[in-house]
């Protein structure tokens, strides 16, 4: 049988106390349902429809993809009621497996389980035993411990509310089972509505065995209802990844203060400070030291890169043996070849930077070419904008570029030329030539001080 997967995401999320749905919320700098889709998605799902409610057309547009094909429920009346609204768009004779929006950390291990017990004679009911399970579904079993049915808390009596093992929604059935289960649910219930989870009993009624499997963490579970909730299963996420970050090798200085917001791949002996953040596609090569608070997007460092705190690299490659920072912003299109520095202060964009090439304070390097061994002085400004376009500076190998210089594009310095400190360059510098435009130096002997009226 193919594998389809309802998730259900139509709820208004009250307690979130936002604007935003509450299954877009994020985990990790992605939506909460983007991850239990990226996760059926390694299940090779044939698949992915999602139950859409309030705010369907920003859930729409936060997850438009070929893949995933939206089901509108109009009328909020239960899960039963949710899951009917994609009966119509499921094949005759699959695996069904029914996850939520709101329950962002489940495993693909956990369901692959799950589905084993997805045939004609049995389903598979994901439960999980909690010290308190108040708020949560009852698991209720009969004298040969089979399941018979799942009693809500509201529905409960005194001897059900005291069974710990709960319901957690999640279960795979085939399409079948859902067709001819799902058109005798009824609302007959303290809530009004129509509860999936009332298949289970008809399950039972007709000997179709109900088989429990068991999550490996209750994290995998955990839904999200308010934003103390949210928070905490990002920090249960983000200590997943430094725990496989160290396995893999890395030394973290506090793994209890990471963030990864993406991907993040790395070699050997790589070492990351507090406080730093990482999103997009991130590459970290062997002996890669990343200092305290900074933050990468879409970056390759490669052997033996040093980054001071407080950097800020996006859409870069470094390719080795370069430091960077304290407080450096390296913007897209950076590219600094090997032994290339770049110190405090300096922002660079869309810049070639040659092999063991300076810029070591204080300066703006942007849509240029840097040629090896050159050396920029502080203060210096690339002056690529004329409030229009963007114009290209080309400074060649060897270059000597003055503190407090201004470079206006277009414009180029020749190989082994020199700026003196304070220029504003125009034009072309020859290559070996020394160009200064500073005004003349003027001084007056005993010159009397403005006096305040």
């Amino acid at each position: 049988m193919t594998l389809e997967v309802v998730i259900l995401a139509a709820g208004q999320g009250t307690r979130m106390r936002s604007s935003l749905p509450k299954v877009l919320h994020p985990i990790a700098g992605k939506p909460m349902v983007g991850h239990v889709v990226d996760t059926v998605r390694s299940l090779k799902a044939s698949g992915i429809y999602l139950v859409v409610g309030h705010g369907a057309d920003k859930v729409r547009a936060s997850l438009a993809a070929d893949d995933v094909a939206f089901v509108e429920q109009l009328e909020q009346l239960g899960t039963g009621h949710a899951v009917t609204q994609a009966l119509p768009k499921l094949s005759e004779n699959s695996q069904v497996l029914i996850l939520y929006g709101d329950v962002p950390l489940i495993k693909a291990a956990t369901l692959e389980k799950l589905l084993v017990h997805a045939t004609a004679t049995s389903l598979g009911l994901l439960t999980v035993k909690l010290d308190n399970p108040s708020g949560y579904g009852r698991i209720i079993r009969d004298e040969q411990q089979k399941v018979a049915a799942i009693v809500e808390q509201k529905d409960a009596n005194e001897q059900q509310l005291a069974v710990q093992e709960i319901n957690t929604g999640i279960l795979a059935v085939t399409s079948k089972q859902l067709n001819r289960w799902l058109p005798q649910l009824s609302n007959n219930n303290a809530q009004g509505e129509y509860y999936l989870t009332d298949i289970i009993a008809m399950a039972y009624q007709e000997g179709t065995l109900i088989e429990t499997v068991q999550p490996a963490s209750t994290a995998e579970v955990e839904g999200v209802n308010n934003r103390l909730q949210l928070a905490e299963l990002e920090r249960v996420y983000q200590l997943e990844q430094a725990d496989k970050l160290m396995t893999a090798g890395v030394s973290l200085a506090d793994p209890a203060r990471l963030d990864v917001r993406g991907e993040l791949s790395t070699a050997r002996d790589v070492f990351i400070d507090v406080g730093c953040i990482f999103e997009g596609q991130v590459e970290l090569a062997e002996g890669v030291e990343v200092g305290p608070y900074s933050i990468l997007k879409n970056a390759r460092l490669g052997p033996g890169v040093k980054l001071a705190a407080f950097s800020h690299l996006e859409d870069v490659t470094l390719d080795g043996d370069n430091q960077v920072g304290p407080f450096a912003r390296l913007r897209p299109g950076t590219h600094l070849e090997t032994g290339a520095k770049i110190g405090n202060f300096v922002e660079t964009k869309k810049t070639q930077v040659g092999q063991g090439a300076k810029i070591n304070h204080l300066s703006y390097i942007g849509d240029a070419d840097v040629g090896a061994n050159a050396n920029i002085g502080a203060g210096t400004i690339t002056c690529n904008y004329d409030g229009v376009n963007k114009h290209f500076t080309k400074i060649g190998a060897g270059a000597f570029i003055g503190s407090n210089s201004s470079l206006v594009a277009p414009v180029e310095i020749g190989a082994g030329a020199t700026v003196g400190a304070g220029s504003t360059i125009t034009r072309k510098v020859d290559d070996n030539a020394l160009a200064v435009t500073r005004a003349k130096q003027l001084q007056k002997a005993n010159w009397p001080k403005p006096v305040k009226k």
